[in-house]
């Protein structure tokens, strides 16, 4: 499936809603499981977006990394409901993908599901289209490896992906995969999903 048509499906996907926050929706296709991840959709998820103080991802001892608390709480709320379904190991491949908020949600399945799902660890991939910062701090190399088949795509200069700002200690994880070059967007219209498809398709990822 390419990037243009994840896209697609996400932005289009009927969606299961978890409490006000909490949005998936699941798409067997091509031997493969995609979650995908809704944008906010109203003044609760905005909340969460908002909520960015750091906390640990949970009580780990010295093992801690710490994440926004805002898209954790939702994350936390969505796992009690997929873990079964991300947990069966006859699922031989599981691909999260998330635009704006849902992108900050598929960024902790993919940390969940190389944490719990070993036999996927060499094929793991994950994608955040418009994807806000969710890690927070000085974490490790061997935290950040955790991240290494996810791609957050930032259509170029889309404001919501220097969110929050980097001065406030949040990075990126996983790659970075700059589109919109071609289109002088204002960083507004930059997050829209139609200035993502069009660039998507204008820059052969369709």
């Amino acid at each position: 499936m390419t990037l243009f048509e994840m896209l697609h499906r996400c932005v289009s996907a009927e969606y299961t809603h978890v409490l006000p926050e909490g949005d998936f929706a699941l798409d067997y296709s091509e031997g493969s499981l995609y979650i995908y991840f809704e944008k906010s959709r109203g003044a609760s998820d905005w909340t969460r977006n908002l909520d960015f103080p750091a906390v640990p991802y949970k009580r780990m001892g010295t093992n801690i990394w710490l994440a926004h608390r805002g898209f954790l709480k939702v994350w936390k709320m969505l796992e009690d409901r997929l873990s079964p379904i991300l947990l069966d190991r006859n699922i031989k491949s599981i691909v999260p993908i998330g635009y704006s908020h849902g992108a900050a949600l598929a960024t902790l399945c993919h940390e969940y599901l190389w944490w719990n799902r070993e036999d996927l660890r060499q094929k793991l991939r994950g994608f955040g289209f418009g994807s806000p910062r969710v890690i927070w701090g000085n974490v490790s190399k061997r935290y950040r490896e955790r991240w290494a088949g996810f791609t957050v795509i930032r259509c170029e200069p889309d404001l919501v992906t220097y969110l929050p700002p980097a001065s406030f200690g949040y990075f990126h994880v996983g790659n970075m995969l700059k589109i919109g070059g071609r289109v002088k967007y204002s960083p507004i219209e930059a997050h829209r999903h139609e200035s993502y498809l069009e660039s998507l398709a204008a820059e052969g990822y369709a």
